[in-house]
């Protein structure tokens, strides 16, 4: 099974700049699709660059959240500023996180790697703990190596 450790968080906020997802909850190839393309659009027009400009600290949030009853996925930093193009200020509550570490060759296959280990592969054969929902978010870190590498915080509670 894959390495992960619970840690407790202080709650805190990210600023996102996100979009609705359309695909089907079960359709993969679609809602990757879909996550990819935003993410090129908001490299090519500049829209991820203005959030890191106002970031706290060097991490950038790939965050999933279900919000009134949509499938939201958002680009996002933690800042004490605003932007016009923001549309959510996401909410992490304080408690306990699973935690997966790793690395990939982009931001993109990160989160993707993180989110197929945390919810395919820990989630799966926890017992202690479960998702009950609520925001979570694979977070780029930094760069080493030519590699990105970063976390994936799930909010959960204990069973």
């Amino acid at each position: 099974m894959a390495n992960y450790r619970l840690e407790e968080k202080d709650s805190f906020t990210v600023l996102g700049i996100g979009i609705e997802l359309k695909s089907d909850y079960t359709d993969y190839a679609g809602i990757n699709k879909e996550k990819a393309d935003f993410w090129q659009a908001i490299n090519q027009d500049g829209t991820l660059d203005k959030l890191t400009s106002i970031a706290t600290n060097d991490y950038i949030f790939i965050v999933n959240e279900a919000v009134n009853n949509k499938m939201m996925h958002y680009a996002g930093v933690m800042t004490e500023e605003s932007l016009p193009e923001a549309t959510r200020l996401i909410q992490f509550p304080k408690g306990e996180y699973i935690v997966v570490e790793g690395e990939a060759d982009s931001d993109e296959e990160l989160s993707n790697k993180l989110t197929g280990i945390a919810f395919g592969e820990v989630l799966t054969v926890v017992t202690d703990v479960a998702y009950v929902g609520g925001p979570n978010a694979a977070v780029v870190m930094g760069q080493k190596d030519g590699s990105v590498y970063g976390e994936m915080w799930i909010p959960v509670v204990r069973n």
